[in-house]
């Protein structure tokens, strides 16, 4: 997938904003970008295009995004938008609404329609991240989308869809090079579904969105908890079901195409963690049934068993040996 980086410190001051302006006028939603402060103007834009979503990252100093009644009908190219901010600084305003937006929430807009997006309204730098779909593929009926635009949606931690697709956006802007190329199609399959579910749940039309969309968004929000609850030795499949408002045996169901059970699924996980934690030189002086314990196992013969079968060996030997490996300190 292509990605792209533009630096204003690399022209000279004068021209900063009129190559951003120009930048933002050919992306794939066109509009204007200005400023009140040309002379000081700074702005680092990267672009990722993740297939069926296109991301973009702004970092800058006070300025504003335009969409105008004349650049609509010069080129639309029909897409819902969503943007976040990764440190404060954001309004968004369409529809006669203006909507300051906070470090925990999104919002959407829509490239049909004039909207206007102000970035760092205080000083210094504010960083966004947005992200654009084309509406034809959200596959909803979005007859009563224009109640969702310019509005704050919940997007922290434990906000379920939104929380999940703020974690994935902000991942995907990462550093460059952290993902490769098949990762990035992945990903935006992923991102895509979990917009979809962020609509689709605002919209109260879940039951509109497709069964494989539907599945990988729940499974990813299933994924999340049991990840944050490993440590819990009473984590199971009723206990997951439970606090998903769904029946054990869908959850059973949603899992069948992994080829693995819940029960072993979550076994793994913990394995995993635990082979991390004794190989780490800074719990070198952990006890090996307290590493145990805090990935939920409830005995260190059945922590031992389970890691012996795993990975052919008793988790202490696993230690000496990651111990003594070239390069471990």
């Amino acid at each position: 997938m292509l990605q792209g980086m533009f630096r204003s410190g690399e022209l000279p001051a004068g021209e900063r904003l009129a190559a951003a302006d120009e930048l933002f006028g050919r992306s794939v939603l066109p509009m204007r970008l200005v400023s009140q402060a040309d002379g000081v103007f700074e702005a680092t834009v990267r672009h990722v295009d993740l297939a069926s979503m296109k991301v973009v990252e702004l970092a800058a100093t006070p300025a504003a995004m335009l969409r105008t009644p004349r650049l609509i009908r010069r080129a639309d190219p029909e897409v819902l938008s969503v943007i976040l901010s990764l440190n404060g600084g954001l309004v968004v305003s369409q529809s006669g609404r203006e909507t300051e937006v906070g470090r925990d929430q999104l919002a959407l807009y829509d490239s049909s329609l004039p909207f206007r997006i102000g970035v760092a309204t205080g000083d210094g730098t504010t960083t966004v991240v947005s992200a654009h779909v084309p509406r034809a593929q959200m596959e909803l009926p979005l007859a009563g989308l224009g109640r969702l635009l310019a509005r704050p949606l919940p997007a922290g931690r434990g906000s379920g869809f939104g929380g999940l697709l703020t974690q994935l956006l902000t991942d995907v802007t990462g550093e460059p090079g952290d993902h490769r190329p098949v990762d990035l199609v992945r990903m935006g399959s992923i991102a895509h579904d979990l917009l979809t579910a962020v609509v689709a749940h605002h919209l109260d039309a879940e039951t509109a969105v497709p069964d494989d969309a539907r599945h990988r968004a729940l499974l990813l929000r299933i994924d999340s908890f049991v990840r944050k609850q490993l440590h819990d030795p009473t984590l199971s499949p009723a206990t997951i079901a439970a606090a998903h408002h769904i029946s054990v045996g869908h959850l059973h169901r949603l899992f069948g195409p992994r080829g693995t059970t819940v029960a072993a699924w979550i076994r793994r996980q913990r394995l995993e963690r635990a082979r991390r934690d004794l190989a780490d030189p800074a719990l070198r002086e952990l006890p090996v049934h307290r590493i145990a314990t805090r990935w939920g196992f409830t005995g260190h013969s059945t922590f031992t068993r389970a890691f012996r079968a795993a990975y052919g060996t008793a988790p202490q030997d696993y230690r000496h040996q990651a111990a003594a490996a070239p390069g471990h300190e």
